[in-house]
């Protein structure tokens, strides 16, 4: 009896090895936690096709915006640990957010399979204000307060930042997506934006909005005679990275499978080439790298927030 019981083990665990060495069996989920027509978005549609080609399944993407881009890692968080539904999980979702607003997650609620790709940020205006610099806009903003929009963080913390270190005046109006934060400020809503170069360069070309500064800690490759903040004299950067996890408990060989993918992804031409188009950085960091990122960050985020005037919530 006790022999068949082993045999039985044995097969149940042979069953279970091969189901997940033949992963993946069929269509994959990837949730995005902004809205659609995003940077996000567009970077994830990008190296979801390069990720299909490692996979050999298509990979879906579906969008759930809100909450400051906490609704998409709060899905995650709670769908079946099979390998089926994977999440974009910025850094900012995980390290900056949850200090600002109650999320029904932590980093411990998920397994990291990878960062793919680290953000570029700029500061735009309106191009029939009056600001043709970061100084004009400072003095504007000390003497009234200044209304921007932003879909969360690390985006509006540069802002919080320029209040409270040279005493500019902000209002903050949240949207769902940097694309829905643009238009604002096209359509005249808001007086600023800060968010990425393929939301803001296309308004600009189109002579619709002016660049500022590269709120990035160094200039962008794609345009390299526009200073960054610093160098104008305004001690303020932000940084962000974009990555995929999945819930935490996802089998060992699934996580395996997919950060193989995704590692042999960064290499497709297609997809470096695309997300530098967009102003993100193609870098990769490992799961564990990546899972070590963010937790790190939630450890020194908070103060740098407290710092900055941000509203942050009561400790627990």
């Amino acid at each position: 009896m006790q022999g068949f019981k082993h045999v039985v083990a044995a097969l149940c665990l042979a069953g279970s090895v091969g189901a997940q060495a033949a992963y993946p069996e069929r269509e994959i989920r990837m949730v995005v936690n902004y809205g659609a027509g995003g940077v996000t978005d567009v970077a994830t549609r990008v190296m979801v096709k390069a990720l299909e080609a490692r996979l050999g399944q298509p990979v879906v993407v579906e969008n759930k915006p809100g909450g400051q881009a906490t609704l998409g890692p709060a899905y995650v968080a709670r769908q079946p640990a099979d390998g089926y539904t994977l999440g974009v999980v910025t850094f900012s979702a995980v390290a900056i957010t949850p200090h600002m607003v109650r999320t029904p997650y932590t980093a411990d609620d998920f397994s990291f399979i990878g960062g793919f790709g680290r953000f570029r940020y700029g500061l735009a205006v309106q191009t029939d204000s009056p600001y043709r610099n970061v100084q004009d806009f400072l003095a504007a903003a000390r003497d009234k307060p200044l209304f921007f929009a932003t879909p969360g963080a690390p985006n509006n913390l540069a802002f919080f930042d320029m209040g409270k270190k040279y005493g500019a005046k902000f209002e903050q109006v949240l949207y769902k997506s940097g694309t829905e934060s643009v238009s604002a400020l096209v359509g005249g809503q808001v007086q600023a934006v800060i968010q990425t170069p393929s939301e803001i360069l296309p308004q600009v070309e189109g002579g619709r909005l002016r660049l500022l500064a590269s709120v990035s800690p160094a200039r962008w490759d794609n345009l390299p005679d526009m200073p960054t903040m610093t160098e104008q004299g305004v001690d303020v950067a932000i940084d962000s990275w974009m990555g995929i996890a999945v819930p935490r408990g996802t089998p060992p060989a699934v996580r395996a499978r997919l950060e193989t993918a995704l590692q042999e992804a960064m290499q497709d031409p297609a997809l470096r080439e695309g997300l530098n188009k967009m102003g993100i950085d193609p870098v990769w960091a490992s799961g564990q790298d990546y899972d070590k990122m963010l937790r790190e960050g939630y450890a020194t985020m908070r103060a740098r927030l407290e710092q900055a005037g941000a509203p942050v919530l009561s400790k627990p």
